[in-house]
């Protein structure tokens, strides 16, 4: 996916929140960040990979280009966690997050993915959006359900939920 047009950051409805690109300069910061918060990340989803991965892990994966577009979260300067937008068959696209703990329950994961939507919805004429959930992480379906997705399919371990756009480049469907 491309990601020349987002040379600026992306304000959100919280003015001192944003979302910017990550860079492969990135990785010390965030991998420092994913320490800090190993307990709060896997206590409701498998974050396993995630968690054991070096700094340099961390900076090929963020210079790799491939499909995803992996914002950092931003409040006052400081990374506070990551939202990703992966372009699995666009324009139906995959929705990832997750904030640190100490940034939970203030609004700013609502304000992120509100504003990530948007970015979809305009800038890549998305139709789509999924998102999953694994079974017992209430505050992440309540995220989905504030921001307008709804529960699609339920798996062994997680539900998928969806947020129709409307934005379908292929027509209308019946």
């Amino acid at each position: 996916m491309k990601s020349a047009q987002l040379s600026r950051p992306l304000h959100t409805s919280v003015s001192s929140l944003c979302l910017r690109l990550l860079e492969p300069g990135d990785a010390l910061g965030l991998h420092n960040l994913i320490s800090r918060n190993i307990a709060h990340l896997t206590r409701h989803g498998d974050y396993a990979a995630l968690t054991s991965m070096s700094v340099a892990a961390l900076e090929e994966k963020l210079s790799r280009a491939d499909n995803t577009l992996r914002f950092a979260i931003v409040l006052d300067g400081a990374l506070i966690g990551r939202i990703d937008l992966v372009g699995v068959e666009p324009p139906r696209y995959s929705v990832g997050y997750w904030l640190c703990e100490s940034a939970t329950g203030r609004g700013y994961g609502s304000a992120a993915l509100s504003t990530l939507i948007a970015f979809a919805r305009s800038s890549l004429e998305a139709a789509d959006l999924y998102a999953g959930v694994t079974h017992g992480n209430g505050p992440s379906e309540r995220l989905l359900l504030r921001t307008g997705f709804a529960p699609a399919a339920r798996f062994e371990t997680y539900t998928r939920f969806h947020l129709g756009l409307g934005c379908d480049r292929l027509g209308p469907t019946a």
